[in-house]
This record gives C-alpha cells, sequence and structure tokens, in this order.
C-alpha cells in the first residue's frame, strides 16, 4: 500500500531545473509582528511605530523585512531542507515589496544546482526561493544552499551543476519601497543620530548587548515559522541536542545591530550568509558589525548601507571571525552580509 505520508526528499530526489511550488499559504497578522518583537528585541522605528512609517511615506508600518524571509523560507523547509545536515549558506538576495498585515505569502523554488559530496552520502541543492504575495507580486527572492542526506546510497551521482553566483547585490538593483521619504525622518524617534554620511567604510561596531537563547523560545521560534526540518524540531535526529534555526541566530543578531545601527533600517538586500558553527540553547549570542560600502539608490535622501554582521558567542573577543588558516573561529555563529536603507 501506498504511504500517504511524505518522508522529505532526498539528494537524488532533486533535478536541475524543477520547479517546486511550496504548501501551505500564509496570512500574516499583528501576531506574527507581536511574537517576532517578542522572541527578539527588535526595536527598528520603522517596524515599530504606524506614524513613523506614515512620516516616512508609507500609509502603515510594514512587517519587519525579515518575517517576510522567515515566513517564505519556512515553507520551503518540507520540500527542500527536511532531510537537511545543514543549511550552508545565501546570495543574491532581494527584498522586492513590504510585506503588511493581511498579506498572505506563497513560496517556490526553482533547484539550480546539483552536486554530490565525496563521501556519496550527501550532497548539495541550490535552489533560488521567490516568496509572492495574493496579488502575485513577488516581495522576496534569495539563493540558498543546503547539504541533504541521500536516502539510498547507491543511486547514481547527478552531474555536477554549480551555478555562478553573484558575489554581491548591486546598489542599482536594490529596491526602494514605493512612496518611502526620509524627508520627515525622526531621529530622535529612531533612537540615534547617525546619518549614512557618519559612517566609513572599514569602520567596526561593537554591538555591546547579549542576548542568552532558551530552549523554549527557539522552539517557539521553530514553530511559528513552520520550520518542520528535524535537526530543529527532533532532539533524537542529531547528536548534541536540537540545532538552532540559523534564521533565529539572524533575528537576534539584527536586532541587537540596533545599538549602533538604529538608522539601517530597512533590510533590502541579502549578499552572502554562512552559519559559520552550530548554535546551541544556552548560547549567548553578540554580535558587531562592519561597513563595507556606502552607496546611492537614486532615491534623494536615501543612501544605501552595505554591512557585515556577524553573530558570535560571548565568550569570544570583539570582532574575531577567521584564523590564520582563514576557517571561521570555532565561537562565530554568523557571517551575514546585507544591504539596509539608511538617511543621507
Amino acid at each position: 500500500m501506498m504511504s500517504k505520508t511524505n518522508a522529505g526528499r532526498f539528494f537524488e530526489d532533486y533535478t536541475v531545473g524543477e520547479v517546486i511550488e511550496h504548501a501551505v499559504p500564509r496570512t500574516l497578522s499583528g501576531g506574527e509582528r507581536a511574537m517576532y518583537h517578542a522572541l527578539y528585541p527588535a526595536r527598528h522605528a520603522f517596524y515599530s511605530s504606524d506614524e513613523f512609517a506614515r512620516d516616512c511615506g508609507l500609509h502603515e508600518a510594514p512587517l519587519d523585512d525579515l518575517i517576510a524571509f522567515h515566513t517564505v523560507f519556512g515553507k520551503t523547509v518540507p520540500d527542500i531542507s527536511l532531510n537537511a545536515v545543514a543549511n550552508l549558506g545565501y546570495a543574491e538576495g532581494r527584498f522586492l515589496k513590504p510585506v503588511h498585515m493581511g498579506d498572505t505569502i506563497n513560496s517556490r523554488s526553482e533547484v539550480i544546482g546539483l552536486k554530490q559530496n565525496s563521501n556519496g552520502k550527501t550532497g548539495v541543492v541550490w535552489v533560488r526561493t521567490t516568496g509572492s504575495n495574493q496579488l502575485g507580486e513577488d516581495v522576496l527572492s534569495y539563493v540558498r544552499w543546503v547539504m541533504v542526506r541521500k536516502g539510498n546510497v547507491d543511486a547514481p551521482a547527478p552531474e555536477t551543476v554549480v551555478p555562478d553566483l553573484a558575489e554581491s547585490v548591486r546598489a542599482s538593483d536594490l529596491v526602494v519601497p514605493d512612496g518611502l521619504s526620509f524627508e520627515n525622518y525622526n531621529f530622535t524617534q529612531a533612537g540615534e543620530p547617525h546619518r549614512l554620511g557618519d559612517y566609513t567604510v572599514g569602520e567596526k561596531i561593537d554591538h555591546v548587548d547579549g542576548v542568552t537563547i532558551e530552549e523554549a523560545e527557539h522552539m517557539l521560534a521553530t514553530r511559528m515559522w513552520q520550520n518542520t526540518a528535524k535537526v530543529h524540531f527532533d532532539a533524537t535526529a542529531r547528536d548534541g541536542g536540537r540545532l538552532i534555526y540559523g534564521g533565529h541566530v539572524i533575528s537576534l543578531a539584527r536586532a541587537l545591530s540596533f545599538n549602533g545601527l538604529a538608522n539601517a533600517q530597512i533590510i533590502v538586500g541579502l549578499n552572502s550568509g554562512a552559519h559559520a558553527n552550530p548554535c546551541g540553547a544556552g548560547d549567548t549570542v553578540k554580535a558587531w558589525s562592519e561597513v563595507l560600502d556606502i552607496a546611492e539608490t537614486g532615491a534623494q535622501g536615501i543612501g544605501a548601507i552595505r554591512l557585515r554582521l556577524v553573530a558570535q558567542k560571548a565568550e569570544a573577543a570583539p570582532f574575531s571571525l577567521k584564523g590564520d588558516d582563514g576557517k571561521y573561529l570555532p565561537d562565530v555563529l554568523l557571517d551575514l552580509d546585507y544591504w539596509a536603507l539608511m538617511p543621507v
């Protein structure tokens, strides 16, 4: 009798060029916003206050960019990473349209690369995932690659296809939300006086604060984003206990970056990202940033700042990243390269 349940895809089940439409659509509400701000110390004014957002030209505050990311990402897990060993990285991410309360989000992914690992037991799958709203408008697109187990180790290796990915999203390809204006931007309400011109390329910022991750907290986050990957849900699926969802670390680090980057209000590009080492319950996460680039956007008064955001365990020295061998130091958890919009 054919099983009605889904054990998830394994490495040998993917084909380059196939497009996967992911279940289940999700309508977002103020509940997601409240829960997001409860899970993470998120304080950016653009997402906290309708009045602040109206002063910036929008009719209301959109949902945090990373709510959109987590929602789109979570939809893909049953089809892409249910049997994953690890999520390896991101590239070519573009936030295309703000997501508001009441929007219904769908996700689809195209397989753009495959490479079996030398052990013959796992392989790497590259997908380009796109999230869209109820009007069919794309709100987010990004590439990620995942190490996935083989279900049948004797299955032949596919032809190796490794996509050629851009090092970063070009500043000219960043999307400024329709109507956005910083002409009436209130720096006092935003929390800091620093404009784009106050930052210099190469500057490093220690965000000072830390957050200790609790088991219940990260499990609540994983369930909220409907991320059903076994290594996050099932304590028996991995030696050493449940692995913290990498997106949870991203949101923690982004929220911590408020202290020093309060006016980097809107994430518009995701250039690259690596979950350098596993994170577990009980770890205390701290963060620092490095300014990689500063660019014009073509919109008056709105600039773009490119930032490296690093999350690390509290035991690590500030600004730790890699050793002399070029490998990430063991206490580094996240290395994320992104673009954000900021008043000039």
